[in-house]
């Protein structure tokens, strides 16, 4: 209370003390509909995030999925119910630790970020991607040289995730797809086997270009089955090849 009361005005978001085994949360009465009318009366901009692996409650401001994409469980932490009202964000680590753990050398590399970057995007959802600090303060060189090279990536692809919704289909097993006013891109992180990709848009397809050069991309429509069928002929780029389709 005395964070929230002396502090002044904050625009950050504050992550509640629920971080904790499964087991003790089954255990303990948080009365959040209290704890969460007592942050927002005296902090009324504090954003709230539900950071306790459980659906949501009324007062949280946007869901978090911990080490997992909105509505996967890969890890165990995230089995939760998506919610369809809130914003949602992804928080992951960089190796496997959130704080500085000299043994970890558990590295992602550069393209599974960018993989959980654009999945992420493709649900609609933020990624907040840990940095755990040396006891110097300084950034480990493992995570520096990733997180530059993430934002090369950026610097030139930005456009298909900054600012975009998620796509018309959740993400695949070859990639996702965001949104952009009348602008779909569809990322390719793994390009299938048939050098093929079919898709039922919800609107017309007006054309198609490969986002990185501009150069048309060969397609078909199948009114029968309602149908666009992109033709993957192309070396595929080593993070993400991006088709931008604008429609009618």
């Amino acid at each position: 209370m005395a964070i929230l009361a002396e502090f002044g005005s904050t625009d950050i978001g504050i992550k509640l003390l629920t971080k904790i085994a499964p087991i003790l949360l089954a255990r303990v009465n948080w009365r959040y509909d209290e704890l969460y009318e007592l942050i927002h009366r005296l902090q009324p901009s504090c954003l709230v995030a539900n950071n306790h692996h459980l659906p949501t409650f009324a007062g949280e401001d946007f869901q978090i999925f911990e080490r997992d994409l909105p509505g996967e469980n890969k890890e165990g932490y995230s089995g939760q119910a998506v919610s369809e009202k809130l914003p949602l964000e992804t928080c992951a680590t960089i190796n496997g630790s959130w704080g500085y753990r000299i043994t970890d050398n558990n590295y992602k590399s550069v393209k599974e970020l960018i993989d959980f970057l654009v999945r992420a995007a493709g649900y609609g959802g933020n990624l907040l991607l840990n940095v755990g600090p040396m006891p110097n303060g300084e950034i480990q060189p493992e995570f520096a040289e990733r997180l530059a090279q993430m934002g090369e990536w950026t610097k030139q692809y930005g456009e298909t995730i900054y600012g975009t919704q998620g796509g018309f289909i959740r993400p695949q097993t070859w990639g996702a797809v965001t949104q952009k006013g009348k602008k779909y891109y569809i990322h390719i992180l793994q390009k299938p086997a048939d050098e093929q990709l079919s898709l039922v848009f919800p609107a017309t397809v007006k054309s198609v270009k490969w986002f990185d050069s501009s150069e048309k991309v060969r397609w078909d429509y199948s009114k029968k089955t309602n149908t666009t069928t992109f033709l993957l002929d192309r070396k595929m780029n080593d993070y993400d090849t991006i088709l931008e389709v604008e429609v009618k």
